[in-house]
């Protein structure tokens, strides 16, 4: 088992298009290290376009998902102003429920039609469930 490479090297690699294999516990962690980074608006743009670059040089552009990504970038970034969380192992061990892929956070949000839409591949679609306790 190879050790979890550190911050700048991820960042790095995922914008190259190099890094190897990218699980859905890194695409939170790579959407936290953008948003500690940058405001929302600009960690979204550059996360966006960065994760389209890699699926593109990954010869899979079409797993690119518009809403998926953008409704765990507003998660992660809420949960960072609810947290106390400075680092990633611990935003992690506070926020379980974003790094599990399925069932996911957003089946809360989202019923499965919706979310896997291609009009919400394309583009944000908002949510159409209450999530409990709402």
């Amino acid at each position: 088992m190879t050790a979890p490479l550190d911050d700048d090297t991820l960042m790095t690699q995922f914008a190259e298009g190099s890094l190897g294999e990218f699980p859905h516990r890194d695409h939170v962690r790579m959407a936290w290290l953008y948003l500690r980074r940058w405001p929302l608006a600009e960690a979204a743009a550059r996360f966006m376009a960065d994760l389209q670059r890699f699926a593109a040089a990954k010869g899979a552009p079409m797993l690119f998902h518009a809403t998926i990504t953008w409704a765990y970038l507003v998660l992660v970034h809420e949960r960072m102003h609810g947290s106390e969380a400075g680092t990633w192992e611990s935003f992690a061990t506070a926020h379980p429920d974003l790094l599990t892929w399925k069932p996911s956070v957003l089946d809360r949000y989202y019923h499965e039609a919706t979310l896997w839409s291609d009009r919400a591949r394309a583009t944000f679609v908002l949510p159409d469930r209450l999530a409990p306790g709402a």
